[in-house]
């Protein structure tokens, strides 16, 4: 992840934004966010809170449940707005965003410049139009089924801390699986690479 303040850069993705209008009636600071294939670009544990809306690039968001299942939400290209819901509530902390190609966004700080964002006619219009875009993308898509495997490696990675699973049977009830069953799909990840073995009852995912 990378912030870009060049005015000239700006401008220049500023200027095939189909929001530009509304933007630059808003008057405030914008910055460019670049994120590499793969990086996340919106998560619960992120404590800068921006809204953003893709200029190059293409997005994936999915809901990890607490048992490590995975959810497709939605995918977005250009034009596609994140920080919508964030104007008006906290980050969900079970909704994630992933750049599926290296991925340029508008940005700006939310909390920063919440009063004139919610006084602006035209910045609310935008935002009713995605997140009302948003709701009949979701309604029209299924979840996607999953492994034991995929479950337990999802969760690892977006429920533990570091990546790190502590705790067979705890960790299995959560997972909806028996603690015989978690250790046989950790023993598959850990031959596979996946993860590694750091102590008694104790793995990390190799790659986070």
């Amino acid at each position: 992840m990378k912030k870009i303040f060049d005015p000239d850069t700006i401008k220049a993705y500023l200027a095939k934004s189909r929001y530009r209008s509304v933007l630059e009636d808003l008057q405030i600071d914008l910055f460019l966010m670049q994120y590499e294939k793969g990086e996340l670009v919106t998560a619960p544990f992120q404590e800068e809170m921006l809204f953003q809306i893709v200029v190059q690039g293409s997005l994936n968001i999915y809901f990890i449940r607490n048992d490590g299942a995975k959810y497709s939400l939605s995918s977005g290209e250009i034009d596609y707005i994140l920080g919508d819901t964030e104007v008006f509530y906290p980050q969900s902390d079970s909704v994630y965003t992933e750049a599926e190609e290296p991925l340029i966004c508008l940005a700006f700080s939310i909390n920063r410049h919440r009063n004139i964002l919610l006084d602006s006619p035209g910045f609310l219009r935008m935002v009713g139009e995605s997140l009302t875009f948003k709701i009949r993308a979701i309604a029209a898509m299924d979840a996607a089924p999953s492994s034991l495997k995929e479950r337990v490696l999802s969760y690892m990675k977006y429920k533990c801390e570091d990546g790190v699973l502590r705790g067979l049977e705890q960790e299995a009830f959560h997972l909806h699986c028996s603690s015989r069953q978690l250790q046989r799909i950790l023993n598959q990840c850990e031959h596979g690479g996946f993860v590694k073995k750091i102590g008694k009852g104790a793995y990390k995912l190799a790659v986070l």
